[in-house]
């Protein structure tokens, strides 16, 4: 075999070395350049609309799907929540989707964060969501305070949240990127109480609250209401805070029924308001139950049993709707995942639908236009026509509800 011989380098050598070096940086800094702006997506491909929300930190990317984050309780006690506000928002992409998508053929894909119904993992969950950098916008959380953690972030990095669940005054009000897709509590607690009051002719009100930042503080708007209805002859005559989850409420149903109360105002969740309605007709078979509509549930009726028949509740979707769009929803949603859809299951579905056609209305999924486009929307879903005001607050009227024969029905007083 021949000895290769180690020659000095010419000129020509030099000159030829030095040009293919400079190709090679050249081809490096370009594919740098492409990586910085969005990894080995393809440029050429992003619309020009696209492309500048691309500059924005928006989503961007012609024909990558749109993302719409679900961030709930997945797993524990509130579960059945989280995995309702899932299940409805997969429909609605599943829906899009079969029509061609959005903004020109562009799938829609929901990703699923559990936040455990935690403020702590709420907060981390959020911080990743921003640092995804590709998510059109948040459907979550559920509880108020688990919320109002979390809105901060997503209104400091300009990603638009809608809750289908929080009902705190306060929520919204964090910024103009936060919206909700529930009625205020105040709004709802004085629903509540026309029930009670006027509907039921009820005066002595007892209130059972759960101790939650929840409970705590609709439990003290409905005492405030209350205060403000002395010409109607109502009072609070007794409340006791409960531990969410106990086997014993007996200890405060017998402090309620010896202060006279002939209604009961159950600030809790149906894993509350169920085993409260079995042992407080036990002492007080002809006690009236008005609840909120986070206990509307399926589970509530197999839980209570006949203890639940004649409870009340203001609610802002009926399954049980004669409106052709309700049925076909809630026909299909049974399909589906073999459970009737509850109030904030539909919320969380229509919410998905409003930010899916603000997204389409705006032509981009450039933040800020979406949010200008979410703020002036008029959206007939499955929970009625819907507006949001100046804050982001829902507009919606109600359904007064009750429980007959074991099953939901419009309430006839």
């Amino acid at each position: 075999m021949a000895a290769w011989k180690l020659r000095r380098p010419t000129q020509t050598m030099k000159t030829n070395l030095k040009r293919a070096l400079g190709i090679i940086l050249s081809s490096a800094l370009t594919l740098s350049l492409l990586a910085g702006c969005g990894g080995n997506k393809l440029a050429e491909s992003a619309a020009p609309a696209e492309s500048a929300a691309a500059e924005s930190g928006a989503p961007a990317a012609s024909g990558a799907p749109i993302k719409i984050a679900v961030a709930a309780p997945m797993t524990g006690d509130n579960a059945e929540y989280g995995q309702g506000f899932y299940n409805a928002a997969v429909m609605k992409a599943d829906e899009w989707n079969a029509k061609g998508g959005v903004l020109g053929g562009r799938q829609v894909e929901i990703v699923q964060y559990d936040d455990k119904n935690s403020s702590e993992e709420a907060a981390s969950i959020a911080q990743k969501i921003v640092s995804e950098g590709d998510i059109a916008g948040v459907i979550g959380h559920f509880a108020s305070g688990v919320c109002m953690t979390a809105a901060p972030v997503y209104q400091e990095n300009k990603i638009i949240e809608i809750s289908p669940s929080s009902s705190h005054p306060d929520y919204s009000g964090i910024g103009d990127y936060i919206f909700r897709n529930n009625t205020v509590i105040n709004v709802e607690a004085a629903a509540g109480l026309d029930i009670a009051v006027n509907d039921l002719g009820k005066k002595n009100i007892g209130i059972i609250s759960i101790k939650t930042d929840w409970g705590t503080n609709t439990a003290k708007i409905v005492n405030e209401l209350v205060a403000g209805m002395a010409d109607t002859g109502a009072k609070v005559v007794a409340h006791e805070e409960v531990m969410e989850g106990s086997d014993d409420y007996s200890p405060a149903i017998a402090k309620l029924d010896a202060a006279g109360a002939d209604v009961v105002i159950c600030v809790s969740m149906y894993s509350t308001l169920a085993p409260v309605a079995k042992q407080y007709k036990q002492v007080n078979p002809d006690i009236a139950i008005v609840g909120f509509s986070n206990a509307y549930t399926q589970q509530l009726l197999e839980l209570g049993g006949d203890a639940v028949e004649g409870v009340c509740f203001p609610v802002i979707f009926y399954s049980g709707s004669d409106d052709p769009a309700v049925k076909t929803y809630v026909e299909t949603y049974k399909e589906k995942y073999g459970a009737q859809p509850s109030a904030l299951t539909s919320q969380a579905y229509d919410s998905v639908g409003m930010l899916l056609t603000a997204i389409e209305s705006a032509g981009t999924t450039d933040s800020a236009k979406v949010r200008d486009e979410l703020a002036k929307i008029d959206y007939p879903g499955v929970t009625g026509e819907t507006t949001f005001n100046d804050i982001g607050d829902v507009q919606k009227s109600f359904v007064k509800l009750t429980i007959k024969d074991g099953q939901f029905a419009e309430a006839n007083f």
